[in-house]
């Protein structure tokens, strides 16, 4: 990844990149969609801490808890950074939006190789994507290239891809990767498709606003697996009950 971030051709940001469709403020909060849909991330990362505490320590290990912590707190932090960059888009928004991403992109991609490999694999995945994210989106803000964070999002799907080929570990979270894929490649659809979404929903919701909703989605799978573990774990100290 590292090689292809510096050898494939220099990619600049889009002159337009900044023009969303969905312009319009409500009540004094300009961009209103396209911030406001952001709160689902703040949900989705409350959510999936409320169930990581539920859980205990019977049924998920240490590593697995801290990089799911790790990815909750980095799903709330994009619901802020992303809010704070469609507040006023700009390039150095931009950068601060994906440094909160990458903090998720850490956590899930972390969480997933210890779910599929080891522990210590999935804590050197999370320490190597925490260092690129930052770096990647810094290197398109100061530089103007944009092919080194586009190698990361793309390197990380292709990862996720193969490691859904393989069984969860033992006591390993086991959340449905697959899953995780097909909302993001949703959500990247709809950015993509940001306009022609306006235009088809007659102004109500742009193809931006929409793929914040269903980014959040893709971290429906990890909230379930845990809300199955928590359902299946006793209190710590509970004692047994007859029957």
């Amino acid at each position: 990844m590292v090689l292809l971030a510096f050898a494939l051709p220099v990619t600049a940001l889009p002159a337009n990149y900044h023009d969303f469709a969905d312009q319009r403020t409500w009540l004094g909060l300009p961009h209103a969609m396209d911030v406001l849909s952001n709160l689902p991330f703040a949900l989705m990362g409350a959510w999936g801490g409320l169930q990581l505490l539920r859980a205990g320590q019977r049924r998920i290990g240490a590593v697995q808890r801290a990089l799911s912590a790790l990815f909750f707190v980095g799903l709330m932090s994009t619901a802020a950074c992303s809010s704070f960059y469609h507040w006023a888009p700009h390039d150095a928004g931009l950068c601060i939006d994906r440094l909160g991403m990458g903090l998720a992109f850490a956590g899930l991609l972390g969480l997933a190789v210890a779910d599929r490999i080891s522990d210590r694999a999935g804590v050197a995945s999370a320490v190597v994507v925490a260092l690129a994210a930052p770096a990647t989106a810094l290197v398109a803000l100061w530089a103007a290239n944009m092919t080194p964070w586009a190698v990361l999002q793309a390197g990380g799907l292709v990862l996720l891809a193969a490691l859904a080929l393989r069984a969860p570990r033992p006591r390993a979270l086991g959340f449905a990767i697959v899953a995780v894929i097909a909302w993001y490649a949703l959500a990247k659809g709809l950015e993509l498709a940001d306009q022609p979404v306006f235009e088809w929903t007659q102004g109500w919701l742009s193809g931006h606003s929409a793929k914040h909703v269903v980014a959040a989605l893709a971290a429906w799978p990890v909230v379930q697996a845990l809300h199955r573990a928590a359902a299946v774990t006793a209190p710590l100290g509970a004692a047994p009950t007859m029957r």
